[in-house]
């Protein structure tokens, strides 16, 4: 005769176990959902829109280099190379 209580006890861990998981994810769901919100809120004090993000990267990119190549022309190269 096969042992039911035993199956019947390890069905119950499984599914307490799948419970646990279940909740698990959901809390970290819901914290990732707050994290995605607060993010929005902070782009929108920024003054972007989050559909805007990439071309605002894009953009900020260009600015950093453009600032670099500015800062690069007004060094004294002559005494720099004479070193």
């Amino acid at each position: 005769m096969k042992d039911y209580e035993k199956q019947l006890n390890t069905l119950k861990e499984d599914l307490e176990k799948a419970k646990s998981l279940k909740y698990k994810a959901e809390a970290r769901l819901e914290e990732l959902n707050k994290q995605e919100q607060d993010i929005i809120n902070e782009l929108k004090e920024l003054g972007v829109k989050p559909d805007d993000l990439e071309k605002e990267i894009k953009k900020l990119e260009e600015e950093i280099e453009e600032l670099f190549k500015k800062a690069n022309e007004m060094l004294p190269k002559d005494i720099l190379e004479k070193n």
